[in-house]
């Protein structure tokens, strides 16, 4: 698909916003490994190849392995993943999914148990960014292959 519009670009307020929150979480108190292989498991769920790209390429700058980034989508049967970045899995996927759903009681439970309620917020606007994130990318068109991780000076 060719992009249809760069709302990245025109320094629309509502983008400005969602990436004031992405700023936001990415200065939380969550590890930022982490969110990155949160961003591509998301990504992979709503099929957002330039996110996907992205999240790929960032992975592998900050040192992911391979095994992990390859097999992030089967996280459940995988022992190389915390049990709170399988919780983070979990809860991602089901906010992801909801679909007009409810949380059960016992999901929460068990995603609480990992992470303080601080961490439950910024998790929670994590996810919600990267969804919204994507939901651009898919409506406007994005150029898959085009992002280069930024060079550290």
């Amino acid at each position: 698909m060719s992009q249809r519009i760069n709302a990245f670009a025109m320094g629309n307020k509502s983008v400005n916003a969602l990436h004031t929150m992405g700023y936001h979480v990415e200065n939380s108190s969550l590890d930022n490994a982490f969110l990155e292989l949160l961003y591509f498991r998301v990504s992979q769920m709503n099929g957002c190849a330039f996110c996907l790209d992205m999240h790929s390429k960032q992975l592998r700058a900050k040192g992911e392995t391979e095994q992990r980034i390859f097999l992030v989508s089967a996280w459940r049967e995988c022992p190389f993943y915390t049990e709170k970045e399988k919780a983070g899995f979990l809860w991602a996927e089901k906010l992801t999914g909801l679909n007009g759903k409810e949380i059960a009681d016992d999901l929460y439970q068990e995603v609480s148990n990992h992470f303080s309620e601080t961490e439950m917020v910024d998790l929670t606007m994590a996810i919600i960014a990267i969804n919204s994130y994507n939901r651009i990318n898919i409506a406007f068109g994005a150029e898959v292959g085009t992002y280069q991780v930024p060079q550290k000076n």
